[in-house]
């Protein structure tokens, strides 16, 4: 058969771990017989970004914003255990995720996966709910500092005018943990901006929830945003059926488990850092939620919202055969490539995402899972449990 044609190429951002060996299945199997793809490729391996001080990962974010359409594999944030797994490296370098989000001032809209087979623990719920996540500052572009002695600790802020303001932050008599984070007023602007037309286009209720009792002026500050930019979104919210509100986020967590689903949560950075990962695995699977990265200027990136599976990994490494679900994987092509072709009129781009998706969903109520999904399915009796390479070949027939 004659492969669909591209017009301009995805931004491809290569991975790390289990999640780099899917990837080139995927390609493989699921892609490359039917797509002339065109990608700019980016390896964002982590011995990659090391060999290149990072800057791997800043052209691949400009990149992004050029081509306007990218797709991320998942990578490695080393910690101190990685530094010693990985003794190559020359520094603990920063979430790439975290640097492709403040280059593309973006929002991370997260969406679960739902299939038949799997109920969601939570037993109300009835259709997915979207975590909309900011995606600058706070704690990952905070700087931290530990002291031995005792003394206090301020916060200046020196103008370029010359003026300057000076808190105490607090007086201490010994060894002393300190983090100064911060966030952009254009930043949340952007975000708060970006959740409302998501809403719109969505027609689907908006939540937003911080801490503002307790950080009085920070979250504070985010709350009174997105209030003041929901004035401009207020009219058409009520034409579309929907709406906004704010809750401190207690009560949402309280209003998120008795509801039915079907909204927009909308979060800061580490609050939707972490509760996308409870909503997804009270839907079923880490490896069944979507991940996209959307700019204000409508730029997209694509990705898994799971790590890079390094536990499969070494299994792999030692010869043996994983069952890792490769779904959120396989949807974060799916995605960019529908959003290639529609970004440049190519119907047949959109429509093989399109079928790329059903022919997972086919495979999956017929009953073919990997081991995560098999363990939670609700008639475990009816399920045939494959590897990974079995699972991606059975969608490659169905395709």
């Amino acid at each position: 058969m004659e492969k669909i044609k591209m017009t301009t190429p995805l931004v491809e951002m290569d991975g790390d771990e289990m999640t780099r060996i899917i990837w080139q299945m995927i390609k493989d199997k699921l892609i490359l017989p039917y797509v002339d793809l065109k990608t700019e490729y980016y390896d964002l391996g982590l011995l990659n970004r090391n060999a290149t001080r990072d800057q791997v990962t800043v052209d691949a974010a400009n990149a992004a914003k050029e081509l306007g359409v990218a797709v991320k594999c998942a990578t490695i944030t080393p910690n101190k255990k990685r530094m010693e797994e990985y003794p190559e490296l020359t520094e603990m370098w920063k979430s790439p995720n975290g640097t492709i989000r403040a280059i593309m001032d973006g929002t991370v809209f997260r969406t679960p996966i739902i299939i038949d087979a799997v109920k969601p623990m939570v037993k109300s719920w009835e259709q997915p709910i979207t975590v909309a996540r900011h995606a600058y500052g706070d704690i990952y572009k905070a700087v931290d500092l530990v002291t031995d002695k005792p003394g206090e600790c301020t916060l200046t802020f020196k103008a370029d005018d010359g003026e300057t303001t000076t808190l105490s932050v607090q007086k201490v008599d010994g060894r002393t943990i300190w983090l100064g984070q911060h966030n952009k007023e254009a930043s949340i602007r952007s975000f708060a901006r970006s959740c409302f037309q998501y809403a719109l286009n969505l027609k689907q209720d908006l939540w937003f929830s911080a801490k503002d009792t307790i950080s009085k002026v920070y979250d504070g500050e985010f709350r009174d945003i997105f209030e003041e930019e929901f004035q401009n979104y207020k009219e058409d919210f009520e034409k579309a059926g929907i709406t906004y509100f704010y809750t401190l986020i207690d009560d949402a967590i309280a209003r998120v488990v008795r509801s039915k689903g079907g909204f927009i949560w909308a979060l800061k950075n580490y609050d939707g850092d972490v509760m996308s990962d409870m909503i997804s695995t009270a839907f079923g699977s880490l490896a069944m939620m979507t991940s996209v990265l959307v700019s204000p200027d409508g730029k997209f990136e694509y990705e898994a919202a799971h790590g890079t599976v390094t536990r499969h990994y070494y299994r792999y490494l030692n010869g043996e055969k994983t069952s890792t679900n490769p779904i959120a994987t396989i949807f974060a092509w799916s995605g960019a490539l529908r959003k290639r072709g529609e970004m440049d009129g190519l119907p047949e781009l959109m429509a093989f995402g399109d079928k790329l998706e059903k022919a997972c969903f086919t495979v999956l109520d017929a009953g073919f899972m990997t081991k995560d999904l098999a363990n939670i399915a609700e008639e475990p009796e009816k399920v045939t449990v494959l590897n990974t390479e079995e699972f991606i070949d059975r969608i490659a027939d169905n395709l």
